[in-house]
């Protein structure tokens, strides 16, 4: 490696792709184009940064394995940071592989930890603690000790656990601090702000307040009865009660619960759980059905008892009943909370993550467009969505994750 491209590639390590430009800006051999790509990156120019690093991976050949899979690796990091999600992983296994076998340990852990960053976007949180699971980063640089903690932090945020996530935030920021990076100490700022924002809204006995990570942490250790409208369960201390697949019954759970101590009208009840305007006998018949079917599932955790005018919930183990809501109730609430990371995204990469069509994202994208909400950039394929954060909230629990049920 020659002079120029050795301070070229320092300028980018220290954070200055405009310096690592000015050295590297005219050459179009293999390693200089690698080192543009990566500055076009940190630029911000995703599709221009890409394309060059595509075209390092090629001018390198087979007869440069190391180098190529450095390219393979880089261009994943590209993938990820304009949300394309879709971008297969057993190339990244594959270039992970080649970098252990040659000894390049740090640029190894770096494609581990995009693969473990793009599971986790999708919800994927099982696989991320997986693939996390006996992983030291002592030996890391900083800069990737501080990718690590951010990654643990985002994992237990998913999770509701804020004693995990602060202690990861706190080292996050002093492996930054040694890194030198302004963008890395930014994004530990950013994920700092979002632990310390709202994440929910309690209801209870029918005043509203809003919930930090901490104080959601504290309601669900609680002997409280919660109805969680962010992961659709009822909850009692550790006993979960899943209805994410029973609409109805949570439906009638949640006003039950918005209403105690006091019942609710059998025709409001109705209204409420089968989303019609115009209540008659049969409305109320079903209505008696869906109440015993609610009964059984709730079991030992509450019982519902019959007023002369309706309904009325009735907790066995505790003397206080809440709600656990959104902070933000909106049908394109999952789409937003992606959005509101500050990336740009893909309707391809927002379908995967939230587990939904193509179509389905897209039509969400528009009404959230006509609202004012999200805006596009690119066209066609290139077309990409972003908002500004959420002023004031957190998304951690409009996102996707699986629900622990014992």
């Amino acid at each position: 490696m020659d002079a120029t491209i050795s301070a070229a590639a320092r300028a980018l390590a220290a954070g200055d792709p405009l310096g690592a430009l000015n050295r590297v800006a005219l050459r179009d051999d293999a390693p200089a184009l690698a080192l543009r790509g990566i500055a076009m990156a940190q630029l911000g120019d995703l599709a221009r940064a890409r394309a060059l690093v595509r075209s390092a991976a090629r001018a390198f050949g087979s007869k440069a394995p190391l180098a190529r899979a450095r390219c393979v690796v880089a261009e994943a990091e590209i993938a990820l940071a304009a949300r394309d999600l879709g971008s297969p992983a057993k190339a990244l296994d594959v270039a992970r592989a080649t970098l252990e076998a040659h000894g390049d340990r740090a640029n190894a852990a770096h494609a581990r930890y995009l693969g473990i960053r793009r599971l986790l976007l999708i919800g994927r949180l099982d696989e991320a603690e997986d693939m996390l699971a006996g992983f030291d980063p002592a030996r890391l640089p900083p800069a990737l000790r501080t990718t690590h903690e951010l990654v643990l932090a985002g994992i237990a945020m998913r999770r509701v656990q804020p004693r995990i996530a602060r202690a990861a935030l706190a080292r996050a920021g002093r492996a930054a601090m040694l890194a030198g990076i302004p963008t890395l100490t930014a994004e530990v700022e950013s994920a700092s702000r979002i632990f310390d924002a709202p994440a929910a809204r309690l209801i209870a006995r029918g005043e509203t307040r809003l919930l930090r990570l901490e104080d959601v942490d504290a309601l669900l250790a609680s002997k409280t009865l919660v109805v969680d409208a962010c992961r659709l369960a009822v909850r009692n201390g550790g006993t979960v009660v899943s209805l994410a697949t029973r609409p109805v019954l949570f439906a009638l759970a949640r006003a039950l619960a918005e209403a105690w101590p006091e019942d609710v009208p059998r025709d409001t009840l109705s209204a409420q759980a089968f989303r019609t305007r115009h209540i008659d006998a049969s409305h109320r018949a079903r209505l008696r059905v869906e109440v015993g079917r609610l009964r059984a599932v709730l079991g030992t955790l509450a019982d519902i008892s019959a007023t002369p005018s309706g309904y009325m919930l009735v907790p066995r183990r505790t003397r206080e009943v809440a709600v656990l809501a959104q902070p933000v109730e909106d049908r394109n609430a999952p789409v937003l909370a992606l959005l509101a990371d500050g990336e740009s995204w893909s309707s391809s990469g927002l379908a995967l993550a939230l587990g939904a069509s193509q179509r389905t994202v897209q039509r969400a994208l528009d009404a959230l467009s006509s609202a004012g909400k999200v805006q596009s950039i690119g066209h066609g394929r290139a077309r990409r969505w972003m908002t500004p954060p959420v002023p004031g909230f957190t998304t951690t629990l409009l996102l996707p994750t699986p629900l622990t049920v014992d």
